[in-house]
């Protein structure tokens, strides 16, 4: 059945498909170096390209090196869903607390860096018009700043992975309680004092942490498939509470808050992050001529959407809406329910989505005489580390809000608005016009004093909670 579906939201075999998830689109690079990540082992042809079109980062990798073999395939419909697909992922849940605390008018900042950021996405497409053999972000990178540019931008899309790991780990971390409420855990081990939640974190990444050992592509596309499924699941259920539920609408939105403002700029921007796949959507593009329509209309989709969510969540919950929107829906409600397992599966599905990309890096770092069965403990033991480790650090720093907002002002402001800026100016350096040259330098500037600000004010919030969570 989700093969079915699949087909029905991407049904060429050979486009990009969409994914929802911040991370995990540097895969691409690694396939465009000329190796087939499909079987690194015996060197076959990809056999499972089709069930791979339905996973986001998985499809990104097998798109890349379809290119080169066959003709793009993705028409303007599919290019939108793809692109909406991506932008539309964790930061939807903390919309509402974003409205809420920066204040209704903060709701131009959310427009404003959706309009920034659709134009990003534009010279994006302009910066591959001028390198046929640019194929993803990384590839940008270096056609502006050599090899420096490609080991900046792999650095930021790695710290980018690491970070919306964290950030779904932490959401599993809050919303899994309820969903056992009533469920009591303890170990039996007096040196480890874990609470419940704890626990129930542990349990739910230890049963994904098998994940990470899978190969086939096939599989995975199909957990990309079901993260698409329940992001699209919690806003519906969001619109079932503000439609049939108890809560009524029309709580005090207050109009600004500058102070909340850096952090809130944070969380805006996160929502916008996926400028890193837009290269290979628009590879996978029949008419790429097309692709400033193609972003244009998906941004303001998801403007319209997160604009919407924000405001019903904030007028629905009012002062005590979470940074997660689904803690603060009314226990009880079936809609409620259906919400939290949304957002508990979320990133169960995204853990061996998100770990592609450092797989495929390993296997070409790996001896070409070591054997499949080797090949595939290496990666699941390294992988299966490093997921342990980013649960020790969700664990220890349970603060959704503070590290979604250090994440979009640390990373997502430079990968969606300082960088393909400055790529563009310096690529097509000599034959732009004054004005668009003093437009992106202001975009730039903006997005350093967004970045400087914001990463400053989250950094001291989420350090002065630790401290607080110490004393307490």
């Amino acid at each position: 059945m989700a093969s079915r579906w699949c087909e029905l939201l991407c049904p060429q075999p050979k486009q990009v498909a969409s994914e929802s998830m911040h991370g995990a689109r540097l895969a691409a690079q690694q396939l465009s170096r000329g190796r087939d990540a499909c079987d690194v082992e015996a060197g076959k042809p990809c056999q499972e390209e089709t069930a791979a079109a339905c996973g986001g980062r998985v499809a990104a990798m097998a798109s890349i090196t379809q290119q080169h073999h066959s003709k793009p395939t993705s028409t303007f419909a599919q290019s939108v869903i793809n692109m909406v697909g991506m932008l539309i992922g964790l930061g939807q849940l903390s919309t509402p607390y974003a409205l809420e605390n920066g204040g209704w008018a903060s709701i131009f900042l959310l427009v404003g860096l959706g309009i920034m950021c659709a134009y990003t996405a534009h010279i994006i497409g302009k910066c591959l018009d001028e390198e046929p053999r640019s194929k993803t972000y990384q590839d940008i990178g270096q056609q502006a700043f050599g090899s420096k540019g490609r080991l900046i931008a792999s650095a930021f899309i790695y710290l980018e992975i690491f970070f919306a790991l964290v950030s779904y780990t932490i959401s599993l971390s809050d919303n899994i309680p309820l969903v056992f409420a009533g469920v009591r855990l303890h170990l039996p081990i007096p040196w480890l004092r874990l609470s419940t939640t704890q626990l129930l974190t542990v349990i739910a990444v230890l049963v994904a942490l098998p994940s990470l050992w899978l190969r086939n592509l096939s599989s995975i596309s199909c957990l990309s498939f079901a993260g698409i499924l329940m992001s699209m699941v919690i806003f519906v259920t969001i619109l079932c509470t503000a439609a049939f539920g108890s809560v009524g609408l029309g709580k005090h939105i207050p109009v600004l808050r500058l102070d909340k403002i850096p952090t809130v700029s944070g969380l805006y921007m996160f929502s916008y992050a996926g400028h890193i796949v837009f290269p290979n959507i628009y590879t996978a593009m029949k008419d790429p001529s097309s692709f400033t329509k193609v972003s244009v209309t998906s941004f303001s989709m998801v403007a319209l959407l997160y604009t919407a969510l924000a405001f019903v969540g904030a007028s629905l919950f009012g002062p005590s809406v979470n940074s997660q929107v689904t803690l603060s829906m009314p226990p009880g409600l079936l809609v409620t329910k259906v919400a939290l397992w949304a957002t508990v599966l979320t990133p169960v599905t995204k853990y061996a989505l998100e770990f592609a990309p450092f797989a495929i890096q390993l296997e070409h770092h790996l001896p070409a005489t070591m054997g499949p069965r080797a090949r595939i403990i290496i990666r699941g033991s390294i992988g299966s580390k490093g997921l342990l480790i980013i649960l020790a650090l969700a664990l220890s720093v349970p603060y959704f809000q503070y590290v979604l907002s250090l994440t979009g002002s640390l990373i997502s402001v430079a990968i969606s608005v300082i960088f393909p800026c400055a790529f563009y100016v310096k690529i097509r350096w000599g034959r732009l016009s004054r004005h668009v040259v003093v437009l992106n330098a202001a975009m730039i500037a903006v997005g350093f004093v967004l970045a400087v600000v914001g990463t400053a004010s989250s950094a001291k919030l989420l350090v002065k909670s630790i401290q607080n969570g110490h004393v307490a």
